[in-house]
C-alpha cells in the first residue's frame, strides 16, 4: 500500500484525463474516470475496505482475459471485489516496479472498450 496515495492518484488522473472527452467524479467514495455523458472506464482505489492495496481498476474483455492477466502477473493483477464479476481487473500501482506504460496501455484499452464510435473515429489511441 502506498504511504501517500496522492502520488499514484495524480499519475492515474493524468493518464485518464489525457484521453478524449473524459472527466472525473467520486463514485462510492473513490475517484472514478468516465467518458462525458457515458460510462466509467477506470477507478482509483486506496486501501479499499482495508485490503492494503493502492490500485486502478479497468475493464477487460471478460473472464478469460481476467484469468490470463492474473496468471501472467499475480503480483500486479487481481480480480477486484464488486467489479470483478462484471469483467474488471485490478492493477496494483503501489509496487516499487510498477510499469506505468503497462498501466497507461490498460487504461487506454479500457477507454476504448466503452468509447462511443464517434470518439473512436477521431481518437489516435
Amino acid at each position: 500500500m502506498s504511504p501517500d496515495p496522492s502520488v499514484e492518484l495524480q499519475r492515474i488522473r493524468e493518464l485518464c484525463l489525457a484521453l478524449p472527452d473524459t472527466a472525473e467524479r467520486l463514485s462510492h467514495g473513490s475517484p472514478g474516470f468516465f467518458i462525458n455523458k457515458g460510462k466509467f472506464f477506470a477507478y482509483f482505489w486506496h486501501d479499499h475496505h482495508g485490503d492494503g492495496n493502492t490500485c486502478v481498476h479497468v475493464k477487460t474483455s471478460g473472464r478469460e482475459e481476467q484469468a490470463m492477466l492474473v496468471e501472467i502477473d499475480p503480483a500486479c493483477y487481481f480480480i477486484p471485489p464488486y467489479l470483478g464479476a462484471s469483467g474488471w481487473i485490478g492493477m496494483r500501482v503501489d509496487l516499487p516496479d510498477t510499469d506505468w506504460e503497462r498501466v497507461a496501455d490498460r487504461i487506454a484499452l479500457s477507454w476504448q472498450m466503452i468509447a462511443p464510435r464517434r470518439l473512436l473515429e477521431v481518437a489516435k489511441i
